[in-house]
């Protein structure tokens, strides 16, 4: 699994109280925040109790001692939860954010003020005091996250769910302006589609990482075949799927030192994902397809695109670091009839096996088979992918614009059936075809990228809050915003 899902997301946490306001409920919202946080698997960081009154921000020298921890905990923390407990002081918490400078996501809460205590000594007022903080936040250039509702219960589910989804939020911009692909091979040479800015992406904090077809090769030409690394990646294909009756015991021993040689690669050179030179050099001079060692470890949360698709392999890893589900790299590729909202989604055999309602089949790459013959195209890992809600995502290189851009949504796989062979999707999206306008006036790839479940907001949110970049939501809920150009 890759390193980015080992660690847990840590968010440091912060209660924010008016000194005259009543101050009761800030041990209770201190209690509330870490309690949610261990039901989600959330890491927490926040200075004790006692280090200030109530356990709270309300003043200058609070700022300055959470500031001062958290500054500390730079490099674990991934985000920050604000939570105001009732109005809050909004020069305590801007002052605050301002001395840790983390840089991180913040979810910015304000709880809820209960019906029959808005006495002078019970009333909190947070849903006015919010409207303060992001005030500040809004004129300093702070970045932040809303809740679903303005106010919320701390030990609700609603809060729950936005917890959840924010630490989702946190992984994939810190998994994003951090990310280490490998480029594995040549693009080839018939898709321009594929060209992409490596300064681009430097500039958004990913690293490219090349290296020639022919030294991954090399590597797996001088395995030993009765190594015991060797032994273990024939089990483990073994027990990946079904493996076609006629292939021969050297096939698959070639796809096995194959994998080896990249996953050996992948982790000497601390890759998180890579993009693959799929064809037709490997076919030529080595022997098999790279579809299954990319399917493995795309199931292994490492996702691989194909034909040096990097973009394609930026778009698998942020919805893998969202979902926490493996993704996979489709072609748009078919009209399903004349269904306007359904089309058929395939690619040779590449996806993970969790994409597959039944266990997969392991063959031969069947149109490059048919051209330059099946004996060297074992590989492709071939069914049906079974039905339920999933999302979408295309990262581009515009270079004409000098920016990554993107395009994002949710929709089902379907269980209709299509008679075609490799891997094969039946895609439902709402106003598809107003989607496919998006992609070809605007430079889209055929490439997308797909994972279970949905998490286009996440995605969305992590984008272009966070990183700053240009995407368009299918489907999703417009921010009414005034047009003008804001700090953040």
């Amino acid at each position: 699994m890759a390193d980015k899902f080992k660690r847990e997301v840590t968010l440091g946490l912060v209660v924010g109280s008016r000194q005259f306001f009543n101050g009761a409920p800030c041990i209770k919202a201190r209690n509330d925040l870490e309690a949610q946080a261990a039901r989600l698997g959330i890491r927490t960081l926040m200075p004790p109790v006692d280090a200030t009154v109530n356990g709270a921000v309300q003043s200058r020298d609070d700022a300055k001692l959470y500031g001062r921890f958290f500054a500390a905990h730079k490099e674990e923390i991934d985000g920050l939860v604000i939570s105001l407990a009732n109005f809050g002081d909004e020069i305590a918490i801007i002052e605050m954010v301002m001395a840790a400078n983390l840089g991180v996501p913040i979810l910015l809460q304000a709880c809820n003020d209960e019906f029959d205590k808005v006495d002078v000594k019970s009333r909190r007022d947070a849903f006015c005091g919010k409207i303060s903080v992001a005030n500040n936040f809004y004129n300093y250039g702070v970045p932040f996250t809303e809740t679903t509702s303005h106010t919320s219960d701390l030990d609700g589910e609603e809060f729950g769910a936005d917890l959840d989804a924010f630490s989702r939020v946190c992984r994939t911009v810190r998994g994003l302006s951090h990310a280490r692909i490998g480029a594995i091979g040549a693009r080839t040479a018939p898709f321009q589609t594929m060209r992409y800015s490596e300064k681009l992406l430097q500039a958004m904090g990913v690293t490219v990482v090349p290296v020639d077809l022919s030294e991954i090769i090399g590597r797996a030409k001088a395995l030993d075949d009765n190594a015991a690394s060797v032994k273990e990646k024939l089990a483990a294909i073994g027990g990946y799927g079904k493996i076609d009756a006629h292939i021969r015991p050297e096939q698959v021993l070639k796809q096995a030192k194959w994998g080896i040689a990249i996953d050996e690669w992948m982790g000497e050179t601390d890759c998180d994902a890579s993009a693959i030179q799929c064809w037709r050099s490997l076919q030529d001079n080595y022997g098999c397809a790279t579809c299954l060692s990319m399917s493995m470890m795309g199931e292994k949360l490492m996702p691989s695109a194909c034909e040096v698709d990097v973009l394609g392999t930026l778009s698998m890893y942020a919805l893998t670091l969202a979902a926490g589900q493996p993704a996979a790299i489709l072609d748009w590729n078919n009209n399903y009839g004349y269904d306007p909202d359904k089309c058929v989604g395939t690619h040779c055999g590449n996806y993970p096996k969790s994409f597959f309602g039944d266990t997969p089949n392991i063959g031969e790459l069947d149109v490059l088979g048919e051209t330059i013959g099946r004996d060297k195209c074992f590989g492709a890992v071939k069914g049906k992918v079974k039905a339920g809600p999933m999302s979408f995502l295309r990262f581009s290189s515009d270079d004409l614009n000098a920016t990554i851009k993107a395009y994002v949504g949710d929709g089902q796989f379907t269980d209709d059936p299509y008679g075609m062979d490799g891997g094969i999707a039946v895609i439902q999206v709402k106003k598809l075809r107003q989607l496919l306008k998006v992609v070809t006036q605007n430079g889209f790839e055929h490439h997308v990228a797909m994972v279970r479940g949905q998490v286009a907001g996440i995605v969305e949110e992590a984008v272009s809050r966070y990183l700053k970049l240009p995407i368009y939501h299918h489907n999703g809920e417009a921010v009414p915003t005034l047009g003008l150009k804001a700090f953040c």
